[in-house]
């Protein structure tokens, strides 16, 4: 598969702050790439380089096959870059931004007129189109600055928290719109976001982030296999078990964790597959039963947690 995306031990400091520090991973075309990290952890810097606005200070990039450092205006032009703060002129109207970027862009008039509109019908700002933006709601401005960067039809997308300040009707539209992009029309998306559940769903794979560099990357049944590969199960009772078999159970072989949950549960991370059974058996002889049992994967938060602890620990 084509990479649209490449970087090679890329370095940034400014004011002693080592903002990127060796940071390399790829990104392939017509798949959702997240970069998920901390504040602080360099995301922001790194879309700014790819788009030619820092430079690097040492290493390589490539980005739709030219250099950031040297063809930056030419990244530009076929890429669309939304920003955690909306870059907007407040004081002008919706249809005012849209006509002021896409003439930068050397969009024909026509053309700004048509995906202008659609646009604004698709994000459902078509009746305050003509109202100044600084009288939008935090959700409006956001979805006029994703327009923005859709605008000129741009075959790569960054998107630092596209859905912030976005209803969860506005939030799923957008992720649709993700999806869309990625999979139907083959174009690349990079996501920046500290919505775990949001990457998870839309994400092809994911980079995770911590102080300049990557610290693990790949698809969430990668990392699963890589950083939680134990087994999780929760058994659901008609009463919460006497504590005893609690602290039975939690000293079987293979039992890694047994913890009460809400709801009359109990939640268990067993080392394999073959410790379920033997879990059960025990309960059974002593009377308990159970109601059911649901074996559970570790979500991209509960990795993303892990990593980010494990690394604090080394550190």
């Amino acid at each position: 598969m084509k990479e649209v995306i490449v970087c090679e031990g890329l370095t940034f400091s400014y004011n002693g702050y080592q903002a990127l520090d060796g940071l390399s991973f790829t990104v392939r075309q017509g798949e959702v790439f997240a970069l998920l990290g901390p504040n602080g952890a360099g995301k922001t810097t790194t879309i700014r380089v790819l788009n030619g606005l820092l430079h690097a200070q040492s290493g390589q990039s490539r980005v739709l096959g030219l250099d950031p450092a040297l063809q930056g205006a030419q990244i530009r032009r076929r890429s669309g870059v939304l920003t955690e703060t909306p870059a907007l002129y407040e004081r002008l109207s919706a249809w005012q931004n849209l006509r002021f970027f896409g003439s930068l862009a050397g969009m024909p008039a026509e053309k700004i007129g048509e995906r202008g509109a659609y646009y604004l019908d698709l994000f459902e700002l078509r009746d305050r189109a003509d109202d100044r933006v600084e009288t939008y709601s935090k959700g409006m401005k956001q979805r006029l600055a994703l327009a923005r960067a859709l605008l000129h039809d741009p075959e790569l997308l960054f998107l630092d928290e596209p859905t912030s300040g976005m209803d969860p009707a506005a939030a799923r539209q957008v992720e649709g719109l993700i999806y869309r992009i990625s999979k139907q029309e083959n174009r690349s998306v990079i996501l920046c976001t500290h919505r775990l559940y949001e990457a998870e769903k839309v994400c092809d794979r994911v980079a995770v982030m911590k102080t300049g560099s990557v610290i693990a990357c790949g698809s969430l049944e990668e990392l699963r296999a890589r950083y939680a590969s134990e087994i999780r199960i929760r058994l659901g009772f008609g009463e919460l078990p006497p504590q005893e078999y609690l602290l039975k159970i939690r000293a079987l072989e293979g039992v890694l964790e047994a913890r009460e949950a809400a709801d009359t549960c109990w939640e268990l991370r067993l080392a394999a597959e073959k410790a379920i059974p033997m879990v059960i058996a025990n309960l059974v002889s002593v009377g308990t039963p159970i109601y059911s049992a649901v074996p559970q994967q570790a979500t991209l938060e509960d990795i993303y947690l892990r990593l980010q602890g494990a690394e604090a620990e080394e550190e």
